[in-house]
């Protein structure tokens, strides 16, 4: 079952592919992590939508408690993020776009939250 969860995380990351990457940070079958440039941002947000659904918390929206919980163990959630999340049978993944205060850079973080 694990295995669906990290075959919908790496079909997300291969749409992601052919975009501008400033660094790569981290790449396992749980964990994605990439610093973009924000230029490339709608693109980025169109395939988060596309496989993950609308925005759970939108940048500028104050978290709430329960987006709090659901992302304490991945870097906690703050006002200026944006967070997508997609529930399945066994898990949950989750992706998390943190703009850099320079204006240029954004980090997604994406992980899957395994049920137990």
């Amino acid at each position: 079952m694990t295995a669906d969860l990290s075959m919908e995380l790496k079909e997300i990351v291969s749409y992601c592919r052919d975009l501008d990457i400033f660094e790569n940070r981290c790449s396992t079958d749980d964990f994605y992590e990439v610093v973009f440039y924000n230029k490339d941002l709608s693109h980025w947000i169109r395939i988060l939508e596309a496989f993950l659904g609308p925005a759970r918390k939108s940048a500028g929206q104050e978290p709430s408690k329960e987006d709090l919980e659901l992302t304490a163990d991945s870097g906690s959630i703050r006002i200026e993020q944006t967070l997508f999340e997609k529930k399945f049978e066994n898990g949950t993944i989750i992706a998390k776009l943190w703009p850099w205060k320079d204006g240029v850079h954004t980090t997604l973080r994406m992980a899957m939250l395994l049920k137990g």
